[in-house]
Parts: structure tokens; C-alpha cells; sequence
């Protein structure tokens, strides 16, 4: 098969790789459409220690089943393998399994490649009203959701209708926020997005987008989701969410700094460290874009395989307004 290889820091190249051996349980999947995320930004850097090279990146995956009882079935995929019977596992903390795999992290290769295995349990039907590339961006927008939910669990005794939330980062994980808040039954949201070009795409997507110098001081909100990360972003939802309210914390830009703790233990403010989704955090936002509750899907931008290493330098760069960029293999 061919597959877009990390090699090295800020290096990606096309070539010929052995075919997956889908194990028991598992199915071949001919890959349509696979996102890049921000991970596989950092590994490309060469920033991340867990995905060393070389190594196939890319999670985010939809595509159809070859072979089988489902073949021909179009699905996308939660990347995320868990063992199924730790506490975690058995208490419906999937995300926390002990001995989780993600693909595109050994020892299970990633996406950006015309096959991947996978198991069963993990795919989910893509209806034929949605396509492979809407259906891809299920698991970047399922680590919104999740946060979502868990932060609402904080504020479940006060109106959903009546609260205001902040979300810092206009990228796929931002926007996924963004709009899970909306599904989840939080009407006011705001995105902060510091790229103009990409500002100004989200505004015609009708995202309420305001530049960080536009946060006025004093400004507070119920809910802040940083999808961001860094000691400037966290340092932003440290002061900017009022009394009793709750950051959910997504972003993996830097480990430390930005945290006003002094504050949030004087405020009461909840910080929630969140990590993907669960099976049915996953299920859940699937069902939530195939009705149509999550908005058109239509911020991405497609480019083939074979255009990656280009796709990267763009959006390092800043340079792409649409919040993901979507591979074709």
C-alpha cells in the first residue's frame, strides 16, 4: 500500500508500505478520508516522544470495510483500542484504559495510508447522506464533546440555556467544541482565534470569533474550553472564568504554566484535564453530526496523500483558513 511516513522532524514522504494484518476481531479498512490533527502536527515537529519515526501518523479516519460480513460498509473509525476489562474499561472510562493503543502511535501504525486494521467494536455505519469526509471529522469532535459533557456535569443544577462559554483555539478541536456546546444546549459561545485569515473563515461559518486583544478584562464566562494548551491560553481561561465556573482543558501545547491557581482555589473554579472520548462519547457525537445537530460539517479543506508534507508546511505556516485539512489516499 502507500502511506504519507514521518521520518523525521519536519520530514514526510510517500512510499510503499507492507499491507496491515487486521488480528482477530479486526477488519481491513480501505481509507477515504483522514484528517490531520494537531498531534501529528507535534510529531511532525518532532515533538512528541510517543510517535518516534519512522511511523505512519494520522487517527482521524474514515472509510469503507473490505472483506467479510460488512464489506463494502462505510464507516468511521474510533481510533482509540482499549483492552475491555480494566476498571476504567468495565466503569465506561474507556479513555483511561491502562493499556489504551491509538493508531499512529506504536504499535499500531496510523491512517495516512490507503489501508488500516481496525477493531469491529470500533467502527461505526456512516449513513448515505453523509460523506467520508464529513464522517471523518467524528473524532476530532468527539474530544470536544466530551469535554463538554464533563464540564456541564459540574453546572448540571443550573440552566443550560443561561450559560455563556468561551472557547480558545478556532482549530478543529476549538470548532468541534464550539459546536458541541451548541448541541449540548449552550447557546452563547464565543471562539478565540488569533489568525485573521482563520478568523475571518469561521465568521462566514457563522462562528462568533473574537481576537484575543478583543477579550475585554473582567470579561466572564460560565464555561471555558482551552483546545489550545500553553501557558498564554491557560492563563487566559484562568482569568476570564467567573466563580464556581469550570475550565475543560483539551489542548497538549506545552506541560506547564498559565494556571492562575491562587484564584481558582479562592473562586472555586473546577479545572477538568480531559483526553479523548469514550466509546460512547464517540457514538454519541456520530449520531450527533448524522441528524444534522452539529451543523454542516463544511470547514475542511481536501488535499491527496501525496500532498501532505505541503498540507503541513501550510498549516504550520498559518496559512490554510479552514480549521482541518483532509487527506486523500
Amino acid at each position: 500500500m502507500k502511506a504519507l511516513v514521518y521520518t523525521g522532524p519536519e520530514a514526510l514522504m510517500v512510499t510503499d508500505c507492507p499491507d496491515p494484518v487486521a488480528g482477530a476481531g479486526e477488519v481491513m479498512i480501505r481509507v477515504d478520508s483522514v484528517g490531520i490533527c494537531g498531534s501529528d502536527m507535534h510529531a511532525f515537529l518532532g515533538h512528541d516522544e510517543r510517535r518516534p519515526a519512522p511511523l505512519i501518523l494520522g487517527h482521524e479516519a474514515a472509510g469503507v470495510i473490505m472483506g467479510g460480513a460488512r464489506d463494502g460498509e462505510r464507516v468511521t473509525i474510533n481510533p482509540l483500542v482499549t483492552c475491555g476489562s480494566c476498571k476504567p474499561c468495565t466503569t465506561g472510562r474507556e479513555n483511561l484504559c491502562t493499556s489504551r493503543q491509538i493508531i499512529s502511535m506504536p504499535p499500531r501504525e496510523g491512517a495516512f495510508a490507503q489501508l488500516v486494521a481496525m477493531p469491529e467494536g470500533n467502527l461505526v455505519t456512516v449513513p448515505d447522506h453523509v460523506t467520508l469526509e464529513q464522517a471523518s471529522l467524528a473524532e476530532p469532535i468527539a474530544c470536544g464533546w466530551h469535554t463538554v459533557r464533563l464540564a456541564l456535569d459540574v453546572l448540571r443544577d443550573e440552566p443550560r440555556e443561561g450559560l455563556t462559554a468561551l472557547v480558545i483555539g478556532g482549530g478543529p478541536i476549538g470548532v468541534g467544541a464550539a459546536l458541541s456546546l451548541n448541541a449540548q444546549g449552550v447557546p452563547q459561545v464565543q471562539v478565540i482565534e488569533p489568525n485573521p485569515i482563520r478568523a475571518e473563515y469561521l465568521k462566514t461559518r457563522g462562528f462568533d470569533v473574537i481576537a484575543p486583544d478583543d477579550l475585554a478584562a473582567g470579561h466572564m464566562v460560565d464555561l471555558v474550553i482551552d483546545g489550545v494548551g500553553y501557558p498564554a491560553t491557560r492563563a487566559t481561561a484562568s482569568a476570564h472564568t467567573r466563580p464556581g465556573g469550570v475550565i475543560g482543558h483539551i489542548g497538549l501545547g506545552a506541560s506547564e504554566g498559565g494556571l492562575d491557581i491562587r484564584r481558582m482555589t479562592l473562586q472555586e473554579i473546577t479545572f477538568i484535564g480531559t483526553y479523548t472520548y469514550t466509546a460512547q462519547d464517540f457514538r454519541d457525537t456520530c449520531a450527533a453530526m448524522f441528524s444534522g445537530a452539529l451543523g454542516p460539517l463544511d470547514w475542511t479543506e481536501t488535499r491527496h496523500l501525496a500532498e501532505g508534507q505541503q498540507a503541513f508546511a501550510d498549516i504550520r505556516g498559518g496559512q490554510v483558513p479552514a480549521p482541518k485539512i483532509i487527506l486523500k489516499p
